[in-house]
């Protein structure tokens, strides 16, 4: 275990964490709602630290992020925990702790320099900290970009946009992109779905754009729970006000975990969904798990275009110095390492 970053120490040997958005007050012997931040004897322990649950080389579009070295790949990591208890969570078997205590499942040893190196060797153009929670390990991921950066390599968080400004500011110079999840534009979803709450996810959201860190945002719309046209046009108008080159990708749900008895979200939503984000102004709106439907790029001046993706493959690129060939205008984004 590694002592914590951003915890302060109370009476009675109690600890309160500055990592997340809930500040959990811990006593001594417990831990944090993620499962992972522990308190022993009045000092805040991460046990993530060194501990990868996974390692895979993703395409970037995975993540997914559209705007940032497009074709590329990245070594994608994580350890075990989440300060969310998303109904809907893909990797529940790897994000909440207990499950994965329960499976059985174990850490591979590895140290920051470790996973630098490996990404490195194995030709990734970035380190992605994703699968699970990248707040909860943020020790981890934040000595590893480190690292990375001396190899000229980027360092991407896949994020439920939970973290502190603490945190933010303490990750800025490391912290290339990132892709944020809005799971809605309700506190209660969040309350009730999730375990959080909605205000520190946009004040996330607004403090990236202060720091110039590049981000897309990502909303799952689960059939009965976020779809209607009056959350969707709530999203979609608080990201243009903020900027209308923000990437919002609108991704269709399939019924996993504890939602497994809902129905996969109808095409017909997520198209009218891509129809509201472009009516608020939105330059990039994009469909997700939906191969072969809204993944492309396209100019947002002359709607040329200019990425044509199927799936996580890049099959066309014609973005030069960052602009349409067509009309020079420019097409917000990281397009190379020189950043």
């Amino acid at each position: 275990m590694k002592e914590a970053l951003l915890y302060e120490k109370k009476d009675d040997k109690k600890v309160l964490c500055g990592l997340c958005a809930h500040k959990c007050l811990i006593a001594e012997g417990g831990c944090g709602i993620c499962n992972v931040r522990q308190n022993i004897d009045g000092v805040l322990y991460t046990r993530s630290y060194g501990n990868l649950i996974s390692a895979n080389i993703d395409p970037i579009e995975k993540k997914p992020l559209f705007h940032f070295l497009p074709g590329s790949f990245s070594y994608s990591i994580s350890a075990a925990g989440c300060n969310f208890r998303c109904g809907f969570c893909q990797n529940w078997q790897i994000s909440q702790k207990k499950e994965a205590d329960r499976m059985g499942l174990t850490s591979l040893s590895r140290t920051p320099a470790d996973i630098a190196r490996e990404a490195q060797v194995s030709g990734c153009k970035s380190i992605s900290y994703t699968y699970t929670e990248p707040t909860i390990f943020f020790e981890y991921a934040l000595e590893t970009g480190r690292f990375a950066k001396e190899k000229k390599l980027g360092n991407v968080f896949v994020t439920n946009g939970y973290m502190t400004r603490e945190c933010l500011e303490m990750s800025k110079g490391m912290l290339d992109a990132a892709n944020v999840d809005l799971k809605s534009f309700s506190d209660e979803y969040y309350k009730k779905t999730c375990g959080g709450r909605l205000k520190p996810v946009l004040e996330t959201i607004e403090y990236m754009r202060k720091l110039n860190i590049w981000f897309e945002v990502t909303t799952l719309i689960v059939p009965g729970m976020n779809d209607t046209e009056t959350e969707l046009k709530k999203i979609a108008s608080f990201l243009a006000g903020i900027d209308k080159n923000i990437p919002w990708h609108i991704s269709k749900f399939f019924p996993m975990y504890k939602l497994d008895t809902l129905p996969s979200t109808p095409i017909s939503i997520l198209r009218r969904a891509y129809e509201i984000g472009r009516a608020a102004g939105l330059n990039y709106v994009y469909l997700g798990n939906v191969p072969g439907d809204g993944e492309d790029t396209l100019c947002r001046n002359c709607n040329e275009l200019l990425i044509e993706r199927v799936g996580y493959y890049v099959k066309k690129n014609i973005i030069e110095e960052g602009k349409c060939p067509k009309c020079r205008t420019k097409i917000e984004g990281i397009w190379n390492q020189d950043h």
